[in-house]
């Protein structure tokens, strides 16, 4: 090709952001933006989420088929023996926290050195290591950030539980299991996002499973990815009753500032997952305060989502995942700096599903880019510029 064409060839039309591209085939997730839908390797997000336990719901991800109880049951023992972290990854956390380093940073210094035990094992045994280590990680540190050891995992609890008594324990009651393994159901795949991208990207080159998911929770540590859900809740308390909601929602929107937790750059209807962690949210068994607080959290769903349709007509901007995931999380007695890595306790699954299935292709993902810079610039020596 000569340098014209080549020019002619860069100077086609380029897409901001990737809007409208497809850089892969999967059979993992569908989003339906225009029709509100998530369909989960076949299943709908509204049956999965409060139905199936979290390493159904993987195990379903994984490999395209549900675990008859035989399946389930051995998927579940290699999971819950697999939990202990390597040595390095326990000196990392310990390290972090006397830094006070923040949650999902530190959770992204410890995900480097998960294969520090077990440099050679294979690629299955490898993700399945790296999922039952995930929740570890972030119970570990929020314990040590409270001053206290990590606990030891336990083996007779599933991945939910068992990140529920590592975080206080005390075994948990069945509800909130329920609640976060609904939460965590949800979250586990959405299509090719940001993290998951990423993921994948570095999994093409034939680089390994935990360089890609150290990529990936670093690109979910950007806030325009991962960051949104304690906004979300610190915009509930702060407007604190609810006949603040209209003059606080208004003050905002005058401003034309976004309300967190409303719109999503996909959905153009209502977020589906929004839809499963308001239920899950309403079933979980609530303190007076979580009460009060749940409450005031509709009201102000109700009264932003028709603000909203007021101030920005046409623009169908509904109620996303996030505003329900921090009521649940919230509901289950977590602070908002560990929203973030609670979700990558899930979602690291999806990032592990589309690595295996990057891996499967064998194809390097190397998009192009539309040059816009100076052509003939001419050189000019050191002594003679001005």
């Amino acid at each position: 090709m000569t340098y014209p064409e080549t020019m002619e060839k860069n100077m086609q039309t380029a897409s901001s952001g990737l809007d409208g591209v497809i850089a892969a085939e999967t059979r993992l997730s569908h989003v339906d933006g225009l029709r509100g839908r998530l369909v989960i390797a076949g299943v709908s997000v509204e049956d999965l989420a409060p139905n199936a336990s979290f390493e159904e719901a993987v195990y379903l991800l994984w490999n395209d088929a549900l675990p008859t109880a035989a399946d389930l049951a051995s998927f579940e023992e290699r999971l819950a023996a697999r939990r202990r972290l390597p040595g390095a990854a326990s000196r990392t956390l310990h390290d972090a926290a006397a830094k006070r380093v923040p949650p999902i940073t530190a959770l992204r210094m410890a995900a480097g050195t998960l294969d520090a035990d077990q440099p050679d094992a294979g690629t299955r045994e490898q993700a399945e290591s790296v999922l039952a280590q995930f929740p570890v990680i972030v119970a570990s540190y929020h314990r040590l950030l409270a001053g206290l050891e990590p606990l030891e995992p336990r083996t007779d609890l599933g991945a939910a539980a068992n990140y529920l008594y590592m975080l206080t324990g005390m075994e948990p009651p069945s509800d909130r299991v329920r609640a976060l393994e609904t939460y965590w159901n949800t979250v586990m795949d959405h299509g090719l996002n940001a993290s998951t991208f990423t993921a994948r990207v570095i999994v093409s080159t034939r680089s390994d499973l935990i360089s890609a998911v150290t990529g990936a929770v670093g690109a979910l540590k950007g806030p325009l990815h991962g960051g949104a859900p304690g906004p979300a809740l610190g915009m509930v308390f702060e407007i604190g009753s609810a006949q603040n909601a209209e003059p606080y929602l208004r003050g905002k929107l005058d401003r034309d500032e976004r309300l967190m937790g409303f719109g999503h750059r996909i959905y153009r209807v209502r977020d589906p997952r929004a839809d499963v962690l308001s239920d899950a949210a309403a079933r979980l068994v609530r303190s007076a305060e979580f009460e009060e607080t749940y409450a005031l959290a509709r009201h102000v769903e109700e009264v932003a989502v028709r603000l909203l349709a007021e101030y920005k007509p046409g623009r169908g901007l509904q109620t996303n995942v996030e505003f329900y995931t921090a009521l649940l999380l919230h509901g289950l007695g977590l602070e908002a700096d560990f929203f973030t890595p609670t979700f990558a306790a899930s979602r690291v699954a999806g990032w592990l599903a589309h690595c295996l299935e990057q891996m499967e292709s064998g194809r390097i993902l190397r998009p192009e880019s539309r040059y816009v810079g100076q052509v003939n610039r001419p050189w000019v020596r050191q002594d003679e510029r001005a």
